[in-house]
């Protein structure tokens, strides 16, 4: 008998790309997709199970498939469908706490991988340079969905010494991108202007959507030679961009807004789409946040196919051109860098 793989949060992109390819793997008998609402897209030869996972019912859905591996990915920043902020906490803490509940009673789960976010690390004027998967942040995120996954790793690890006999493999994936990247960040980006906080400009890090996939199933698989899947691992792909790279590259134009107006400048986002244009948000587009991959690399043995210039310049083809040609917001940025330049001296 195979493995038996239920994954949390198929109704999403992420997830119905994850359980179209773990079905493929030669370990695996049967995958059980679950999410509250039924997926648009196809999931092949995968079981799908409308259940809400903040519900008690996904205890009998471990039970009657005789699931051994669990893949939660219904951890995320933006809702599905017509819910707003409030159902994605919701599911996001909530849920998680009943997923984790039902496991501990489970006899048969033997492995767990949790997707979480960078965003933990939060973002402060007095960050280190790099953070590592053990450097405690200067600031707890104090909402939006960063602070969410501060709750959902606080309960993983919880569950993690209740039963210790299972492999848990935590997975802080720095901002997703790719064509079909779903998250504040990729609304964000996706603005024809982007607002910048004036006088700053952060460092940025990306993983390509691609590259979440293969993780994610190193992740959920046996150990290699060599490697060892459990524990937490920082995701991002190598390198770093700033902020104004990144508006060169879209050809987009910026419109830098003092700090203490940012804060309406979330609110105005808000009503036009954006979903969790948050504080930490904000916190991010001021002051960046660098991971160090050294563990992801050398431990779990996992070497993205996209650097993170790579994985963005992946998203911006599929974006299409932007307000300015890159070329121009390019000659533009470095004129004005000039004379600002010359005035200081």
């Amino acid at each position: 008998m195979g493995k038996v793989v239920l994954v949390t949060g198929a109704a999403r992109q992420l997830g119905g790309r994850f359980v179209r390819r773990v079905q493929r793997d030669s370990d695996v008998d049967r995958v059980i997709a679950v999410d509250a609402v039924a997926p648009a897209h196809e999931l092949g030869g995968a079981e799908f199970v409308r259940a809400d996972i903040r519900q008690p019912v996904i205890a009998r859905i471990l039970a009657e498939h005789g699931v051994d591996t669990v893949v939660h990915l219904d951890v995320t920043g933006t809702p599905l469908g017509s819910g707003g902020r409030t159902a994605v906490k919701e599911t996001n803490v909530i849920g998680t706490m009943q997923l984790l509940g039902a496991c501990q009673k489970s006899p048969t789960v033997k492995r767990l991988v949790v997707k979480s976010s960078t965003s933990v690390y939060g973002s402060a004027p007095r960050d280190p340079a790099v953070f590592t998967e053990t450097t405690p942040p200067k600031s707890l995120p104090s909402g939006g969905f960063a602070k969410d996954a501060v709750e959902v790793e606080g309960y993983v690890r919880g569950f993690a010494r209740r039963r210790p006999d299972v492999a848990v493999c935590v997975l802080r994936f720095a901002n997703i991108l790719g064509p079909a990247a779903d998250s504040p960040l990729a609304e964000y980006l996706s603005l024809p202007v982007l607002p910048t906080v004036f006088g700053y400009d952060p460092r940025l890090q990306f993983v390509h959507e691609d590259d979440v996939v293969d993780v994610l199933l190193i992740a959920s698989d046996e150990p290699r030679r060599g490697t060892l899947n459990s524990g937490t691992f920082n995701v991002a792909g190598e390198g770093v961009l700033l902020l104004s790279q990144c508006s060169r590259r879209l050809g987009r134009p910026t419109v830098p807004v003092p700090l203490p107006a940012v804060t309406w400048v979330g609110t105005a986002l808000r009503t036009v789409g954006m979903t969790d244009f948050a504080p930490e948000q904000i916190r991010l587009l001021t002051h960046g946040r660098v991971v160090s991959t050294a563990q992801m690399r050398e431990t779990l043995g996992f070497v993205p196919r996209y650097t993170t210039a790579e994985a963005f310049a992946d998203f911006a083809r599929a974006q299409g051109a932007g307000l300015l040609p890159p070329e121009a917001v390019a000659r533009t940025v470095d004129r004005l860098s000039t004379l600002v330049s010359k005035e200081r001296i």
